[in-house]
Parts: structure tokens; sequence; C-alpha cells
């Protein structure tokens, strides 16, 4: 581990923190993230629900966020088994990559360092997935205690309450999920580290400009704009 490796580890973590806080919901930017537009969306479809009997739509939604969430991470295990699985083929991989050229050699205990963080990294995601997946459980509860119509007009400002619950938890199941899902984008990122600390941090950079972009100039973020304009 060099001066330079330190530098480039520093400058991701700081452009990992630096995108969380520009994302997550708690500061208001003058440009407004894709994310925030969903947790208005997701407040506007969880209040919808208080208009209406059959609740089977509200609980097929919550199924397929919690089957993506359950394939994340599972997928996010496979990942950390392959961390250590190459870990325990340390030898063999320097070999090979003695032998490519533009790699900068950091030994075997650099490169140790480097794929123990990587698991790190996998083991971070899986667990932020698992939370979303029982937040999004516990969202399906709350939401089965939503009162139905008939019972609004006996305490109204009962069923807002029931149904404001069930809005943080599934707002919050979906930070988790993003938390997640940035966690193994940023692998992208980090994989960089293997060749040189320049190419991580070139990789960190355009991996969290990626990101930037559909936050805040994606087609998609438009068309939520558009939608909640109308």
């Amino acid at each position: 581990m060099t001066l330079t490796d330190y530098i480039a580890l520093a400058v991701f973590a700081l452009l990992w923190t630096g995108y969380n806080w520009a994302t997550d919901g708690k500061v208001e930017l003058s440009r407004v993230s894709l994310t925030r537009l969903m947790m208005a969306h997701r407040r506007r479809w969880i209040l919808n629900s208080l208009t209406r009997d059959l609740k089977m739509i509200d609980s097929q939604i919550v199924a397929g966020l919690q089957a993506g969430t359950a394939f994340f991470a599972s997928t996010t295990i496979f990942a950390l088994g392959g961390c250590f699985a190459l870990l325990g083929a340390t030898d063999q991989v320097q070999s090979i990559m003695n032998d490519l050229p533009y790699v900068f050699h950091g030994g075997r205990s650099g490169f140790e360092l480097k794929v123990g963080g990587l698991a790190c990294l996998f083991a971070y995601a899986f667990f932020k997935f698992a939370w979303s997946y029982r937040l999004f459980n516990y969202c399906s509860i709350l939401m089965g205690g939503i009162p139905m119509m008939s019972d609004m007009a006996h305490d109204r400002a009962g069923a807002e309450r029931a149904a404001e619950r069930a809005i943080q938890v599934n707002i919050l199941a979906a930070k988790n999920f993003n938390a997640g899902l940035r966690s193994i984008f940023l692998s992208i990122g980090y994989l960089g580290w293997f060749v040189s600390p320049y190419v991580f941090i070139a990789l960190t950079i355009f991996v969290i400009f990626v990101l930037a972009r559909r936050q805040f100039y994606s087609e998609a973020r438009a068309a939520l704009l558009d939608d909640a304009n109308a």
C-alpha cells in the first residue's frame, strides 16, 4: 500500500459519501433528484390505497419489490463467496497479473487487502438488501392494517396515520435498497484498484458521473417531473 493507494481510497470514500448526501433526500437541493421524486410517488401510491377497498394491487407491488430485493441479496452472497475464493487463489492470480502490462504490482499483502475491501463492499450491500427485504415485509403488514373505505368515515385521521406509517417504512426500505445497489455499482470502480490507484480514481469518478446523471439529468427523472407537474 502506497500513499497513492490511500489517496485513491480516500477519494472513493468522499465521492461515495457526497453522492449519498446529494441523493438520499435528507437535503433540499435546487435540482430534485430521481430518488426524491420517487419518494413522492411512493407516498401518492399508498395514499391512493385509502380510496379503494381492493388491496390486491398493493400487495402485488410490494411482492414485486421484495422479489427484486431478494434477487440482489442472493447475488451479493455469490459475489462475497467469489471474493473468499479469490483469496484462496492469490498466488495464481498474482502470477497472471504480473504478466499483464500497465498493472501496478503491490505485492501479496496489498492484493489481499484489496480483495478484503471488495468483500466488505459486497457484505455491506448484502446487509442493506436483507434489511430492505425485511422492511418491505413490514410494509406489507402495515398496508394490511390500513382500514377499508367504509371504516374511514369513523376514523379518517387514524386511517391516514396508518397509511403514513406504511409510507415511511416503504421509503426506508427503498433507501436501503438503493444503498445496496449503489455499493454494487461502486464495486465496478473499486475493481480498477487491482490495476492501479489511478485507474481506481478514474473509474470511481466515471461511475459517480453516470449515477449522478441518472439522478439529476435522465429521461426517467424528466418523465416523473413532468407527471408531477401535471
